[in-house]
């Protein structure tokens, strides 16, 4: 794969298991964290290019772009999820959620943009979820941005459908990164590792689409959900124990992960 392909949020998770596989595609790969000491670790480990970066700053966003050469290939996979009750989303939670996951995916793609459509060639994939077409308790915050992440996403993809470049949306079910940790699956569906992920990821930009959801069989569930009558969805949710588990979660096992977000 001769592509130069720049990753957001890439010190850990499934931007890190994605930089991984494509490197052992061959891609030319560009790492870029706002952990700036963890993301110089990761470019370590993989053999690869390693930035801060800031995705809501203009100026650190445009900068990662131009390091990385302009690329053939940026994922916007930086995000950050917090969890629990929206009466206890604090105002800053909100605002530091709505900048990363939503206006980073803007301002990236923007970017991105400027450099491909005069090429007439590039691609963008965008790292939605499927907390974005699905809702649940607890994550409303999320859900609100992974929304407005699939919308965008399918939105500017039609604007520059006939120029030469693609623009696609990832969507995952829950995976085992920690943005999950504290809480328990699904009953009766594991969650997703990143490389389920990365490999989806590697296999799009191969064969450019829309929008591919990861695991594919959900894919129908994600399509029809919809036009569920409301008594059905909250069966399904009860079933698998959807409308508790971001509500009753061990707030310990997410400390970490909460300081570090709001850091």
């Amino acid at each position: 794969m001769s592509k130069v392909i720049a990753i957001t949020g890439a010190a850990r998770g499934i931007g890190y298991a994605t930089a991984r596989a494509l490197k052992a595609k061959g891609a030319t790969v560009v790492i870029g964290d706002i952990d700036e000491s963890a993301v110089k670790e990761a470019g370590a480990r993989l053999g690869v290019a390693a930035h801060p970066l800031d995705v809501t700053s203009r100026e650190s966003f445009t900068a990662f772009l131009a390091a990385a050469g302009p690329p053939d290939v940026l994922i916007n996979n930086a995000g950050i999820m917090p969890i629990g009750p929206v009466t206890g989303e604090s105002d800053a939670d909100a605002r530091r959620c709505l900048d990363i996951n939503v206006h980073g995916v803007m301002l990236g793609t923007k970017l991105a943009l400027e450099g491909m459509l005069p090429r007439g060639r590039g691609h963008i994939i965008n790292i939605a979820s499927l907390a974005g077409v699905l809702y649940t308790p607890g994550l409303a915050l999320y859900n609100a941005s992974k929304a407005a992440v699939v919308a965008f996403t399918e939105a500017t993809r039609l604007e520059v459908l006939d120029r030469g470049v693609h623009v696609s949306a990832v969507l995952p079910t829950f995976t085992d990164t920690e943005l999950v940790a504290g809480t328990a699956s699904p009953k009766g569906q594991p969650n997703a590792e990143p490389e389920d992920i990365a490999a989806a990821v590697v296999e799009l930009i191969g064969r450019p689409r829309p929008q591919v959801v990861v695991p594919r069989k959900l894919g129908a569930q994600a399509r029809l959900g919809v036009l569920f009558p409301d008594r059905l969805k909250r069966a399904i949710a009860r079933r698998y124990g959807l409308d508790r588990i971001f509500l009753e979660y061990d707030p310990e096992a997410r400390r970490a992960y909460d300081e570090r977000i709001r850091s």
